[in-house]
């Protein structure tokens, strides 16, 4: 079992630890929200003062934060814990940030002899609590096989997808498809709504045909088809629009950066734009369903 510093325990975060708790690593974890320490203080976990204190003794440092902005602090600011970080151990941001951040803290924490992987995740709240999540890793490939003791009980999948970096830039492209999918998964059922099909039947059907997807499998945004799906429950997330809508501008910027061409992106972005300007931005995804109806 290994010594571990978690930072960061949002929704994501939250259950992350959790996770590795269950599984018999020692946690020492550090957030700037006190109940989010406290409930999993009462899980077994250790509470560090600082961000600092927390890596002081840690084989693994795993972060799992908001933005760029808060990894570049993290990491290299006045407070910064990479001088801090023990010689020989291996840090994993698993946070969903810009590659241009990714890449400078990649380039300083090598400096300093530090193996650093950035190992965004994918499958939201349900998957990071259900310990099913899938990691897209960026770095090198001795550090992942490395970081698969902690990253098995936290998820089902890990991926080296290539050098520092990639891992983001895999996250994007997967999220910017399924930001795709769902919108025209919504747009397809409403359409079959306002001609009187019952979304349920017309689920069936083209699930069993050339339109099936991991929207309409897993995912069902129409209210009532799919019970366990965030669309039964008033659209409770999940995976919240405003969080959508964050991915698909890392999305767009990286387009930009790469001269690449990505209309339906463009697109997807404009529409969760529009929809979480409506007051929308803590629903689920899926919601984007409710836009297509008005």
């Amino acid at each position: 079992m290994a010594n571990i510093a978690f930072i960061g325990l949002g929704n994501m975060g939250g259950p992350m630890a959790a996770n590795l708790l269950k599984a018999g690593h020692s946690v020492k974890a550090f957030d700037l929200v006190p109940e989010a320490l406290k409930q999993l203080a009462e899980q077994g976990a250790e509470v560090a003062e600082t961000a600092i204190d927390a890596v002081q003794q840690a084989e693994f440092v795993i972060t799992m934060l908001p933005a760029g902005k808060h990894v570049a602090e993290l990491f290299l600011g006045e407070q910064g814990i990479l001088p801090h970080i023990n010689d020989g151990a291996l840090v994993i941001d698993c946070s969903t940030i810009d590659t241009a951040t990714v890449l400078r803290v990649a380039a300083a924490a090598t400096e300093r002899g530090l193996a650093i992987l950035d190992a965004p995740v994918s499958g939201g709240v349900a998957a990071a609590t259900a310990g099913t999540l899938t990691f897209m890793c960026g770095g090198k490939a001795d550090a992942v096989e490395r970081a698969k003791t902690v990253l098995q009980d936290m998820g089902k999948n890990t991926f080296l997808a290539g050098d520092h970096s990639a891992g983001q830039v895999a996250k994007m492209c997967n999220n910017m498809l399924l930001a795709v999918q769902m919108i025209g998964t919504a747009e397809a059922l409403q359409l079959g709504v306002n001609n009187g099909l019952d979304p349920k039947v017309l689920s069936e059907i083209m699930l069993q045909s050339s339109g099936r997807n991991w929207s309409l499998e897993v995912y069902n945004p129409y209210p009532g088809v799919m019970e366990n799906a965030p669309a039964s429950n008033d659209f409770k997330p999940g995976f919240m629009v405003n969080l959508m809508i964050k991915d698909l501008g890392l999305a767009m910027e990286n387009s930009v950066a790469t001269h690449s061409a990505t209309p339906m992106g463009a697109l997807a972005r404009s529409l969760y734009a529009s929809h979480g300007a409506q007051g929308n931005g803590q629903l689920d995804f899926s919601s984007i369903l409710n836009l297509l109806r008005s």
